[in-house]
């Protein structure tokens, strides 16, 4: 860390070198953490979370029994034990609330006033933050699994929902109607996400054993798809037959940067795949347990060197690096299996050194994991130490990871 800081404030190195340093370190060093805890609002099992990218503060989650609850992950005690409030809640009371489990939750990526949900109840609904009800409501002929909005696009407001339908529906937040169908699946749609890099890529993923790419300007059907022992794509016929796994696949991740995407399938296998071409690296992560029926959702981490790669593998969560699949660790103590998994976003802190060196770090090392149920990770500024805790939902109740430097509260004080 030192020699870090000093070649640092030399200008011998990046800035960016220290930032992916610290945050590579201190994935390695997550392990469990009892200081911390969340309002229990949910009746059942929580299904899906979500955490804004405007301020990283709030967070959405979504659970069996119908309800949404936002919470605030802010500490403002500056204390070690923190419970998150919940900030508003659309309980079983409201008028508006889903009938059955919700299934996935996103903050409209560019303003915290909107948010997004979609539901077993065949709907899915566009939210007020500030009034708790629906600006626009979405009807479906089937159980909606999955539903993704572009977190880059610019030129489109398009919502790609999956459901227990073989068709991708597009809807327009714009004009509140559906605008468009991509066909191609012969499966339920588990899973649906928007490419990082260009705007109109989407990926989709089904129990079909298929992973469709597509361009949504396209009205001639995919692009390709994803194939598992690199055939030939240029062979018409051979694009009936191309599968990405041995079974359902529930599973899709895009890298930070968009150029690989990772899936994971019931064959318990993972794959990384080129996203310009579709070409499966063929990198070996072994066996990755996954018996999960719905959506599974993966994360990867970013500014670390190497990349990490977070995956729900029964009721542990399994780190893996990126290009190699060498598994780091395990996160263990559920109680029951993981479901999802989601990366927080850049938390900007200060870090107050004995050695009288004072330096901003960009970290973005943070980890969500939701528990059949879920998960959630962020970071908080404790005295003037560092901590990146790792949130675990279940039924029972929270637990939480942190790095091992911090729980022996190795950082030394000012």
């Amino acid at each position: 860390m030192l020699g870090f800081l000093t070649a640092r404030q030399a200008g011998l190195d990046d800035p960016l070198r220290l930032r992916r340093a610290e945050s590579t370190r201190r994935v390695l060093n997550l392990e469990l953490n009892h200081d911390r805890d969340v309002d229990r609002i949910h009746s059942n099992g929580i299904n899906t979370i979500d955490i804004e990218v405007i301020e990283g503060r709030y967070m959405l989650s979504g659970g069996a029994d119908g309800v949404i609850v936002v919470y605030d992950l802010e500490n403002n005690s500056r204390k070690p034990q923190y419970t998150c409030k919940a900030v508003c809640t659309v309980g079983r009371s409201s008028p508006y609330v889903h009938r059955f489990s919700v299934e996935t939750v996103q903050w409209y990526p560019h303003d915290t006033g909107m948010f997004v949900s979609s539901s077993f109840d065949q709907t899915m609904k566009v939210w007020d933050t500030e009034t708790l009800k629906p600006a626009e409501v979405f009807q479906f002929e089937g159980n909606v699994y999955c539903h993704h909005m572009s977190p880059i696009a610019r030129k489109h407001s398009l919502i790609a929902v999956g459901t227990k339908d073989q068709k991708v529906q597009l809807c327009d937040l714009k004009s509140g109607s559906r605008i468009q169908v991509l066909q191609g699946h012969r499966g339920e749609v588990l899973s649906v996400r928007w490419s990082p890099r260009y705007e109109h890529i989407l990926a989709t993923a089904s129990t079909d054993s298929r992973v469709l790419v597509w361009d949504v300007r396209r009205a001639s059907g995919s692009l390709f798809s994803l194939d598992q022992h690199n055939g030939d794509k240029s062979k018409a016929s051979s694009e009936a037959v191309n599968t990405a796994h041995n079974g359902r696949v529930n599973g899709l991740c895009f890298t930070v940067d968009g150029l690989y995407l990772l899936t994971t399938g019931t064959d318990d296998r993972m794959r990384l795949w080129n996203s310009a071409n579709g070409k499966n690296t063929l990198v070996n992560y072994g066996k990755v347990s996954n018996e999960s029926r719905k959506g599974l959702k993966i994360t990867v981490s970013r500014s670390c060197s190497p990349e990490f790669v977070f995956v729900p593998c029964g009721s542990s969560v399994a780190v893996y690096t990126l290009h190699t699949g060498e598994l780091v660790t395990m996160l263990r103590g559920h109680y029951n299996n993981v479901d999802c998994c989601q990366f927080h976003p850049d938390y900007q802190v200060t870090v107050c050194l004995s050695v009288c060196l004072s330096v901003c770090l960009s970290v973005c090392l943070s980890v969500c994991l939701s528990v059949c149920l879920s998960v959630c990770l962020f970071v908080e500024e404790r005295g003037s130490a560092m901590s990146y805790n790792l949130i675990i939902f279940f039924y029972e109740g929270v637990s939480f990871f942190t790095p091992t430097a911090i729980q022996a509260n190795k950082f030394p004080n000012t």
